[in-house]
């Protein structure tokens, strides 16, 4: 069963130089306990549709589609209801967590407030609860810790200190943007390890927003990759990583560092990302595109599927007949 489902979503803007659209006709599907991979390069679209599932896009944005969150429409509820979901049973992890907490509180306060106000709790047993949960996170000395402000904390812990706050009501479903970015590779580990083992205690399914396909690779197990604000591909990522289909996917994919290979210079993709101000037809990756023909200009190739595991909106790689698939929306 899917607890979250998105149909048609569209996001834009209205600017000073004309409309931006962020978000083109995007659905996706996420069921209870699993982990779904959100990829593309900046600008993608990746994080506007999230802000706008959570109901944080600009005031001049426009949001139109279904966003059906156990059967609620989380686009048309008012902000007085997206509060009552958020953090309660939405959790979400920002990027930097140096600017998503405040630097003049202290982390305890922080902590104790979520369930203050969206479990009515006594600052004293929302405080007993916040250490058990920096506990759960893996910060040591928890206790000590909640009278320390961010900036007395390394990356790694603030992040650690956003999964905790993400996590304190036991939400259904968090959703983590770029949760890495920001640390190395030792902590970039052991982050994603922790969010394994959180998700396998509390079942929580994981929209994980990355560019970073190694992370895709350990921590995912479906993969929707965005380009120009569209959906390109979808598959299991066993399926992604052994058949990526999409030339876009192949040339993320071939862009990774190899320590088995010798290589002067890595591959790169030609070309610069579509502007989102101007309104073409076609595929927007069609001008990088090394497998370019005619049709990629007049019509944007529709989302069909190559396999049970496999989808990809793309005219060279589709099949002529279009083959049922499993767990794909």
């Amino acid at each position: 069963m899917s607890i979250l489902s998105i149909e048609n979503m569209n996001v834009r803007f209205n600017t000073a130089d004309g409309v931006v659209q962020a978000v083109t006709d995007l659905s996706y599907t996420i069921e209870k306990g699993e982990t779904l991979g959100l990829v593309g390069e900046s600008g993608s679209g990746k994080s506007q549709s999230v802000f706008a599932l959570m109901g944080l896009t600009a005031d001049n944005g426009i949001v139109s589609g279904t966003a059906n969150f156990k059967g609620e429409n989380l686009l048309t509820m008012s902000k007085k209801q997206l509060n009552h979901i958020r953090a309660e049973k939405i959790g979400m992890i920002f990027q930097d967590p140096m600017t998503s907490l405040n630097p003049f509180m202290k982390i305890g306060k922080q902590l104790s407030e979520v369930l203050m106000i969206h479990k009515s709790m006594s600052r004293a047993e929302a405080d007993i609860q916040a250490i058990q949960m920096l506990d759960a996170v893996r910060i040591p000395s928890a206790t000590p810790r909640m009278n320390q402000y961010p900036h007395q904390l390394s990356g790694g812990m603030r992040q650690r200190v956003m999964i905790a706050m993400a996590l304190l009501c036991r939400p259904e479903l968090l959703i983590a943007d770029e949760p890495t970015t920001a640390l190395d590779v030792t902590v970039q580990a052991q982050i994603l390890a922790l969010l394994r083992e959180l998700q396998a205690e509390f079942n929580t399914a994981i929209l994980l927003i990355t560019h970073d396909m190694g992370v895709v690779a350990e921590s995912c197990d479906r993969v929707l990759v965005m380009y120009g604000g569209k959906k390109m591909e979808q598959a299991d990522t066993d399926s992604l990583f052994a058949h990526p289909a999409h030339p876009y996917t192949r040339g993320l994919l071939q862009a990774i560092p190899s320590i088995t290979k010798d290589m002067d210079r890595l591959p790169t993709i030609p070309g610069n990302p579509p502007s989102a101000l101007v309104n073409r037809k076609g595929c927007p990756f069609r001008e990088r595109c090394s497998e370019y023909r005619t049709e990629c200009s007049a019509v944007m190739p529709p989302f069909k599927s190559i396999s049970n595991t496999q989808a990809l909106a793309c005219h060279i790689n589709q099949a002529d007949t279009v083959t049922p698939i499993n767990r794909i929306a």
